[in-house]
């Protein structure tokens, strides 16, 4: 079945309508696009506008499915959240009551699918608001391990807070009346989540004692990886009328934030399109030789992930910027040796133009990738070994020879993730019959990618129902 679906019919608006997905060969792109709203803004904002006095007004949002547990959750705790634009716009009513039981009240079940940033956001708010709850999802996210986290909580929460499942796991279990201490350590390591959902919490106002009414001290043991998504999260505080500061580092922390309890205000709040999605179509031109303009970033925004460009430019591409965009052109022709610590979400999307360059591509620095919606590292390593492609798995990432005569098609897991599907699908731009499996778990951070895509490339996809 070669053909164009309609909207209501994407694999991405109905999960039952399609098994796989395959983009079909063709010649160099050349276009333009705007990607939705970032999902690390949106959530964030959210989080700092429930948390705010008076009324936020947040545009451009993505409408997802984290976007929307995460929605549907503040909801249940007690805050007003107002759609409209389809979604893309949205008003919150009445921040920082937060209208949560506490936590002598009944339990609140707040499902989360498996939206690591809800999660970890949701929990750290929770602790300092208060009340009596329990943050669970899907299979994979039980199987996330999030115990750096809540050992982090613990120290200060008056209450307790603890994990259900093997391996310091979700479901989390919540059961405070705030913050009790003004002083906080956690592990930067494993995700950079802990950090920003903690630094969010202390910004809201509430967690302040008696005795040291300042503010919230947060030291951060050990690497802190992804720390672009970090001074993001400062950016968004700031915008809230919080200010984060970071200090020379002591004995006992290699980084340490403070964090004033002024507590958030609302605000007006334009959010950019997610630079992480951006990466596919700058990566559509890179495999294709082409030129794809992504409209609404540029070099100085908030997310790092538009250094992918940068990436990218090393391995031959060209990147002009204009004042409202970013359009890489040309072919990625040589491998390199990248550390993507702080640009983790684009590493699949570098292994697929890896394939098509010559020389070996080094892929360092994510470790971590490990603990996402799948092994992004051990996972990410056997599909692309089923397009016939040499690759070596490292405890940090992968290397990855480009030998594009070996390449063949396949039908290629995504393992419930987001990412793999959406990186994986552009094998197919140079690969003929490159199947992707259940292209609808996009919909987790971007439903309509496949048809965006599919208007980018002027050409249809090949769909194949499922039984």
């Amino acid at each position: 079945m070669n053909s164009n679906p309609t909207k209501e019919n994407t694999a991405s608006s109905n999960a039952e309508t399609w098994s796989t997905v395959s983009v079909q060969p063709g010649g160099p792109i050349s276009g333009a696009i705007c990607p939705p709203g970032s999902k690390s803004l949106t959530n964030r904002a959210l989080i700092c506008a429930a948390a705010a006095s008076g009324t936020t007004c947040l545009s451009g949002a993505l409408v997802s499915e984290d976007t929307e547990v995460m929605i549907d959750s503040l909801g249940k705790v007690g805050i007003q959240v107002e759609l409209s634009d389809a979604g893309r716009s949205i008003t919150i009513h009445n921040g920082g009551s937060l209208g949560a039981p506490r936590k002598s009240d009944g339990l609140v079940e707040l499902y989360i699918a498996n939206s690591g940033t809800s999660l970890r956001f949701l929990a750290s708010m929770l602790s300092v608001t208060g009340g009596n709850y329990r943050l669970h999802g899907v299979p994979r996210m039980h199987e996330r391990p999030i115990g750096d986290l809540v050992s982090a909580l613990q120290e200060v929460v008056d209450g307790t807070i603890e994990t259900e499942s093997p391996d310091h796991c979700p479901p989390v279990r919540i059961r405070t009346d705030g913050w009790k201490g003004d002083t906080i350590s956690v592990a930067g390591s494993v995700s950079s989540q802990y950090l920003s959902g903690i630094m969010m919490a202390a910004g809201m106002g509430m967690s302040q004692t008696a005795e040291s009414p300042g503010p919230i001290t947060i030291g951060v043991k050990g690497e802190l990886v992804s720390r672009p998504y970090v001074e993001m999260t400062a950016a968004v505080m700031r915008s809230f009328g919080v200010d984060v500061s970071l200090t020379d580092s002591n004995e006992s922390d290699d980084l340490v934030f403070k964090v004033p309890s002024n507590g958030y205000q609302g605000s007006t709040y334009a959010i950019e399109p997610d630079a992480s999605a951006a990466s596919y179509f700058w990566a559509a031109a890179a495999i294709s030789g082409g030129s794809v303009e992504v409209i609404g970033l540029t070099p100085n925004a908030m997310q790092g992930d538009v250094g992918f460009c940068e990436v990218l430019q090393r391995m031959g591409c060209r990147l002009s910027v204009g004042t409202n965009s970013m359009t890489i052109t040309g072919k990625a022709t040589k491998g390199i040796d990248v550390n993507m610590n702080a640009i983790s979400d684009t590493v699949q999307t570098l292994a697929i133009v890896a394939l098509f360059a010559d020389g070996p591509t080094r892929i360092r620095g994510v470790a971590h990738n490990r603990f996402k919606e799948t092994d992004r590292i051990g996972d990410l390593a056997k599909e692309l070994r089923k397009l016939g492609a040499e690759v070596q798995e490292h405890e940090d990432g992968l290397t990855i020879s480009g030998q594009e005569e070996n390449l063949k098609g396949a039908t290629l897991e995504t393992y419930h993730d987001h990412r793999m599907a959406m990186s994986l699908a552009l094998a197919g731009l140079r690969i003929p019959d490159v199947h992707i499996l259940n292209p609808s778990c996009t919909s987790k951070t971007y439903p309509n990618y496949f048809s965006d895509l599919e208007r980018l490339l002027g050409r249809a996809h090949c769909w194949k129902s499922g039984s």
